[in-house]
């Protein structure tokens, strides 16, 4: 017999919340009770990046705590069955990912399994697990963190992903928290139509993919949610930006590298139209970004396309969801600091949108969306999906 779970994934890059501690993080875990409270999920699975911020040696102990708020809530209490994940070994350099996944199942869900990498097997899951540490000898979880060699141009991060697998009422799932790498200047982003990034992002999901679907395991339908760092062809949209603009070209004095990228509005005075510099992009009418949900730039997000073949994803119709001001007055304002873009994602397999339940009656079964859009989140708004998943009582 068919039924339906329902459930709540979420994806966000928490690294503000550590940085900032006090200020962002009571808000934001509101925000998260209330859409727990709005679509009354059975299973929720939450994908964590950038754990501990960018000081994560100073602020890790803040994490740890972050994540016992959560769990011990008075919201959370009908869950009593989870399973929670926190890679904070940052000493251990080589593999070091910054990642934390939870779940939490509803006491009115039963049968549900999960998959034990050692064994090989799927068991029971019938109560709390928590795994704050290296999770080296934990059996119930598998984390990667990219090899060193795959871009030996570039500063090594904390990148990498973490994977567990379930049985949801027979229904097998993977469940994989990935985190790429991100633009690190916007002047080369925006040198060449696939940037330079663009293409290490698109190799390190290729390698992701691969090692989630190698025979080592019975391929399970997939989801994939995380901090993509997904940009838009910036090429591409600063030549349609600045059609009718002078560009100026500034260069360090000594040498013949770019240091900024000025484009002065014609007609207008000069005025300057848009300023790019490594890590400053500056674009007058900002609001372009979130007029009717920033439609008009979906066109330019184009790095999910190259993967139609084995990756769907349902349609965005939220603003860019990097990078907000994280300044608590400014909820909706963006940065300067990049090119707003939908970084933060959920993507799945063919065979996981098959899963998802669509009722006939109009009614609105599938949300795909960000959580606080007016509230100050962080640099990231957490992006979440609700749905209801086809599961059997029997096989």
């Amino acid at each position: 017999m068919e039924t339906f779970t329902d459930v709540l994934l979420v994806t966000a890059n928490v690294g503000s919340l550590f940085d900032n501690v006090g200020e962002i993080q009571s808000e934001w875990l509101k925000q998260l009770y209330k859409t727990i409270q709005s679509y009354k999920p059975q299973f929720i699975a939450l994908h964590f990046q950038e754990v501990g911020g960018k000081d994560y040696m100073l602020n890790m102990g803040h994490a740890e705590n972050f994540f016992w708020t959560l769990e011990s809530s008075e919201e959370m209490k009908d869950f009593d069955r989870s399973c929670i994940y926190v890679d904070n070994q940052f000493k251990v350099e080589d593999s070091f990912t910054a990642l934390g996944s939870m779940y939490f199942i509803h006491k009115t869900l039963k049968n549900v399994q999960q998959y034990d990498f050692h064994v090989k097997n799927f068991k029971a899951v019938l109560e709390k697990n928590r795994y704050i540490g290296s999770l080296d000898r934990v059996t119930t979880v598998e984390k990667e963190k990219f090899p060193k060699n795959f871009w030996p141009d570039f500063k090594w991060s904390r990148k990498g992903f973490m994977r567990t697998r379930w049985i949801i009422h027979n229904q097998g799932l993977d469940l994989v928290n990935v985190h790429l790498f991100h633009d690190a200047s916007n002047l080369i982003a925006c040198n060449s139509s696939p940037s330079i990034y663009s293409a290490n992002r698109n190799n390190a999901l290729r390698y992701v993919i691969s090692r989630i679907s190698d025979s080592r395991q019975t391929v399970l339908p997939l989801f994939l949610f995380g901090d993509f760092n997904f940009r838009l062809d910036t090429l591409s949209l600063v030549q349609d930006l600045s059609t009718a603009a002078d560009v100026q070209t500034v260069k360090k004095d000594s040498s013949n590298e770019v240091q900024r990228i000025i484009y002065e509005e014609k007609d207008n005075d000069h005025q300057v139209l848009l300023r790019i510099e490594e890590k400053l992009f500056a674009y007058l009418h900002q609001a372009v970004f979130r007029e009717d949900n920033g439609r008009a730039l979906l066109k330019y997000d184009k790095e999910v396309a190259a993967f139609h073949d084995v990756i769907r994803e349902e349609d965005i119709k939220f603003p860019p969801s990097y990078p907000y001001s994280e300044e608590h007055a400014k909820p909706t304002q963006y940065m300067n600091t990049r090119c707003p873009a939908w970084c933060d994602r959920i993507l799945m397999s063919h065979t996981a949108q098959d899963l998802i339940h669509r009722r006939d009656n109009g009614e609105k079964s599938v949300v795909y969306n960000t959580m606080g859009p007016n509230v100050c989140m962080g640099d990231h708004k957490p992006v979440f999906l609700s749905f209801s998943l086809k599961t059997n009582d029997h096989i």
